[in-house]
């Protein structure tokens, strides 16, 4: 009986790094490169991004360029940054050379402007060196800025024997082969190449014949985002990337489009979270003070306005205090549905699934919002009555305000971010803050108003 393998996923503990710091301290070198031989490259820079950068350099120079080169580009941004400022131009170049274009040029526009063209200079393989430069001309948020020049494609005018011969060179540049790409005399992409059919095709047969000319396929200017919602529509591994002349120049993998959705997520969640820049918990607190402080000027001008709209009323709750006491089930109850429904909408916009018009959707959340705002003001009214002993025209009041400013919250969290996003502005700034010091001030304003024309202070 065969014996089952047990799959244990890496666990990055203490005990692992401690012993690794070890042998770097005692220069067991053979040991610790034997060691580390059984992890996977993303696993070894998981590791080192809990060195400090003396011994991650110490194991970055023990390891083999290809190794080490797979591993830079799975460091932390920040760890990486000071692990290149600390290897020399050909250093760098060697490494470089081990990756893919895409991969390569990435490194390469991280480096300061100055040292980038050392290090472009110090390439050996001229043919790589053109495509590094070539993808480093694009903006990094397109399509062009995405893709890998290695592929594999054949020309409709081979036939499948001459076919069989060119893959298997190409193959050997390509980490992996996801679809081969057929293309006629002038370079365009005129369609794909199913390995089975290539695989029962008579040898003497043209690939004119078997290809199928059916493909997906992104222009290089394309934004990265609907790049993603391509390849997410049509559960693709990889997507070919053409000129506005329809030429082949690259392709883009699910592992690049994985790493973009990924950024594109921590992104908004921090506009959502009212932090207008990318950062990360350990940089400066200046540049942390800069993307925080922006939000929480506006949820303090905010206040400010509530606080103001609360003094114009200050006779009326000297005669009715308990609308004082409900003040804050308003400003959080408006600011949580507000917040509801433009994380939906806002989800929606990214995933392109919100379609129809925009009265047809306010609609829809009054319809939403009233049901709500129903059950909630029913709780509410039972709770102030008899557990506040407020008086019928005070929890009515307290109900028909709750029951507005519910509606009120959702209509704004959903108009504002599909506004925005019409306007070609990131729907995701429109929740979090924005969207809540907005909805508390309109909610304050709602009670007041409902109360003073019921209660007519």
């Amino acid at each position: 009986m065969a014996e089952e393998t047990e799959n244990i996923q890496f666990e990055l503990t203490d005990d692992l790094v401690n012993q690794v710091e070890s042998l770097i301290r005692l220069n067991r070198d053979k040991e610790l490169k034997n060691f580390l031989d059984d992890f996977h490259y993303a696993d070894i820079a998981e590791i080192l991004d809990e060195l400090d950068l003396e011994e991650a350099m110490y194991v970055i120079k023990l390891l083999d360029s290809e190794t080490t080169a797979d591993i830079l580009m799975e460091l932390d941004e920040d760890n990486r940054e000071k692990v290149l400022r600390n290897l020399s131009t050909k250093e760098i170049a060697d490494e470089i050379g081990e990756l893919d274009t895409d991969d390569a040029a990435d490194i390469i526009a991280e480096l300061p402007e100055e040292r980038r063209q050392e290090v472009i200079s110090a390439i050996e393989d001229e043919e790589h060196k053109a495509e590094i430069k070539e993808l480093l001309k694009y903006d990094e948020d397109s399509a062009g800025g995405l893709m890998a020049k290695e592929l594999v494609k054949v020309y409709d005018t081979w036939t499948v024997a001459g076919c069989l011969r060119r893959i298997r060179g190409q193959a050997k540049e390509v980490t992996r082969v996801h679809s081969v790409y057929v293309v006629d005399k002038q370079e365009k992409l005129v369609g794909r190449l199913s390995l089975k059919d290539l695989v029962v095709a008579k040898n003497e047969q043209k690939i004119a014949d078997i290809y199928i000319s059916s493909v997906d396929w992104v222009n290089v200017h394309d934004d990265v985002e609907d790049v993603a919602r391509v390849m997410q529509k049509y559960d693709l591994e990889a997507i070919p990337v053409v000129d506005n002349d329809q030429k082949l120049l690259g392709r883009i993998t699910i592992d690049d489009i994985v790493d973009v959705m990924k950024e594109e997520a921590e992104r908004d969640y921090q506009l959502a979270a009212g932090i207008s820049q990318d950062v990360e918990a350990d940089d400066s607190i200046w540049k942390l003070t800069r993307a925080r402080l922006p939000w929480l000027l506006i949820g303090m001008f905010g206040g400010i306005g509530a606080a103001s709209i609360i003094s114009g009323f200050s006779d009326a709750m000297d005669k009715y205090p308990v609308l004082l006491m409900f003040i804050p089930l308003i400003q959080a109850t408006a600011g949580n549905v507000g917040v509801q429904s433009s994380a939906i909408v806002v989800q929606g916009l990214a995933n392109d699934t919100i379609d129809g018009k925009i009265l047809s959707r306010l609609l829809k959340e009054f319809a939403l919002g009233l049901v709500n705002g129903l059950a909630i003001a029913a709780i509410v009214l039972l709770i102030s009555h008899f557990g506040f002993n407020t008086s019928y025209f005070e929890s009515l009041t307290i109900c028909v305000a709750l029951i507005s400013v519910i509606i009120m919250a959702a209509l704004i969290g959903t108009f504002i971010p599909i506004f925005l996003d019409k306007r070609g502005i990131d729907a995701a700034v429109a929740t979090g803050p924005f969207i809540t010091t907005s909805n508390d001030v309109f909610g304050i304003f709602i009670y007041f108003l409902i109360a003073k024309l019921i209660l007519g202070f």
